[in-house]
């Protein structure tokens, strides 16, 4: 390609690169905050999507700015954030190369949409992902387990 006699502007943004297939079609965390153990158990990553963009027109609330309390237009991006469901917990513990799951533990009921991304053939399998660790939860040996399980993770 020969060069150009005057300057232009880029063509697409750069942050969009590098231009290839996305490895997984949902995102995934890439870093958690910092845990503090005073502070109740709380959700730590929520899971969104970038829909687009847009524009709004807001009050800007600024004392030092020329544009305090004066209407303006900015763009805002549209997340969507799909329902989402707790199937289990996981426990931490800290190592010296940093946290390592400690134990999981899964709900009692899990539905069929859950089950069904644990497989990667659903229509050829025998459908039998979680049948023994559900009867956990009914027998009295099981639920102690589970009770045992909860302490440790919660010390």
């Amino acid at each position: 390609m020969s060069h150009r006699k005057f300057e232009h502007p880029r063509h697409g943004n750069l942050g969009f690169l590098p231009k290839k297939r996305a490895r997984r079609h949902r995102g995934k965390v890439k870093s958690f905050p910092n845990d503090d153990p005073k502070k109740p158990v709380h959700l730590t990553a929520f899971l969104g999507y970038k829909a687009g963009m847009t524009h709004i027109v807001r009050e800007v609330d600024r004392p030092a700015s020329k544009l305090n309390k004066k209407e303006t237009v900015e763009a805002v991006t549209i997340i969507e954030t799909p329902p989402m469901v707790v199937v289990g917990v996981v426990g931490y513990i800290v190592t010296p190369r940093g946290l390592r799951a400690y134990k999981t533990i899964y709900a009692q009921h899990l539905n069929e949409e859950c089950r069904r991304r644990f497989y990667k053939n659903w229509y050829a399998s025998k459908r039998k992902a979680f049948s023994k660790y559900s009867q956990k939860w009914n027998d009295d040996a099981g639920k102690k387990a589970l009770d045992n399980d909860f302490k440790q993770m919660t010390k």
